[in-house]
């Protein structure tokens, strides 16, 4: 995982295009969440700094190819401009004439941000031809889009092979340091706070994460299959009935491997999972859960999994812990934003509602780091291959 990083080449006069990720929420106009455009601002000014003009590229929503004026990055460019008291242009383009004529305007010292990349069906596709009029912007190329280096696109992995210099940027050497060293080198006890919806989109995560970890925490939706596989009564709660067998063998796979592993021991149970119908709390495997269903934690589990995780010395926490778009039941996931904040060790919290609830609690700047990537953190952590990662060259070292 030592590849080659911004720090290790020269920008002094050069044009640096920096892939981010800036797909940030954005409704008429206004951006509700600038996290990922706060996260990128130290490899921006570290480019600027040494010298070189700033060409940043940055996807925003799903377009397919076409152009949406709702998935402009100009609003994107107008925050930036704010974040970092320096002016940025904004090209209409993303490659092109209009696109160099930006850059040019810029000049030394400069920033430029280009139109949302997915307008062009070449992006996604990885077309080399894309990638190449992306290259004709740039002298150096650096990937500090972490989100997105689990895709093999055009702006991740194609335009790697179109310039002769390409490394890392500060985010995505934070993202590699942080969660490399949790799953290679963990301070332990090692610790996984699972949650989300469905097992189905962290199976291969929790198959690799048993052979890491020291103890899994379960919670949210997906909870219900693994208690289901134990023959407890889960009313209408979510269940994929397919993988009932395959969550057994996941406990049992742990208990072989000697790791913990911990489900809710109560729950919120609702008639509705959008709003606050019967709501009530019972212990799990209470039989008056009848016809409802599993929204939340209860606060038994928040705190028997806070006692639990407080002398941890990493932990890593991915998903919600309930049904968190809904108020009412997102209390079990902001109160274990707080425990997790309070443990001393090393935290790393990833997903966008596990982001969003260290915030709503107001402990987003206690935890460890912040990780901005959703599908790659999770491809990251079953051990796969990053295509966006692979394709950077890695750190020449020497022992002399």
């Amino acid at each position: 995982m030592q590849k080659q990083t911004i720090t290790d080449l020269d920008l002094a006069g050069k044009r640096v295009l920096i892939r981010v990720d800036f797909n940030v929420p954005i409704k008429d106009g206004l951006i509700s969440d600038d996290t990922r455009l706060r996260a990128s601002l130290g490899t921006i000014q570290y480019a600027l700094a040494q010298g070189a003009t700033v060409v940043l590229a940055s996807h925003l929503g799903r377009p397919n190819g076409t152009r949406s004026d709702t998935l402009s990055l100009k609003p994107v460019a107008d925050r930036l401009e704010k974040l970092l008291n320096h002016p940025v242009f904004f090209s209409p383009e993303t490659t092109g004439t209009a696109a160099i004529e930006a850059v040019l305007e810029a000049g030394s010292g400069g920033i430029v941000l280009l139109e949302n990349l997915r307008f062009h069906s070449g992006e996604e596709k990885n077309d080399s031809e894309f990638a190449r009029e992306l290259s004709l912007l740039a002298d150096i190329f650096i990937n500090d889009a972490f989100g997105v280096a689990h895709r093999a696109h055009a702006s991740t992995e194609g335009i790697v092979k179109h310039l002769k210099q390409s490394a890392a940027g500060l985010l995505m050497t934070a993202e590699l340091n942080y969660l490399g060293d949790a799953l290679w080198n963990p301070k332990r006890p090692f610790a996984a706070v699972l949650g989300g919806a469905k097992i189905s989109g962290k199976l291969e995560v929790i198959q690799n994460l048993l052979t890491q970890v020291d103890a899994v925490f379960i919670g949210g939706a997906m909870a219900y299959t693994f208690l289901k596989g134990r023959n407890i009564p889960i009313g209408h709660s979510l269940v994929e009935d397919e993988l009932v067998d395959i969550a057994v063998g996941l406990m049992k796979d742990a208990e072989t491997k000697n790791v913990r592993f911990e489900l809710p021991i109560d729950h919120v149970v609702s008639e509705r999972f959008d709003t606050a119908v019967a709501m009530d709390t019972l212990a799990v495997g209470d039989v008056n859960i009848g016809q409802r269903l599993g929204v939340d934690i209860g606060p038994r589990t928040v705190s028997h999994y806070a006692q639990s995780l407080r002398d941890a010395g990493t932990i890593i926490w991915n998903g919600p812990m309930g049904v968190f778009e809904t108020p009412a039941f997102s209390t079990g996931t902001r109160a274990l934003a707080r425990a997790v904040a309070d443990v001393s060790g090393v935290t790393i919290v990833g997903g966008g509602d596990s982001i969003s609830a260290v915030r709503q609690a107001g402990v987003l700047d206690q935890i460890t780091h912040v990780s901005t990537g959703g599908g790659a953190v999770l491809e990251f952590l079953a051990g796969k291959t990053l295509p966006g990662l692979a394709a950077l060259p890695d750190r020449i070292t020497s022992d002399f």
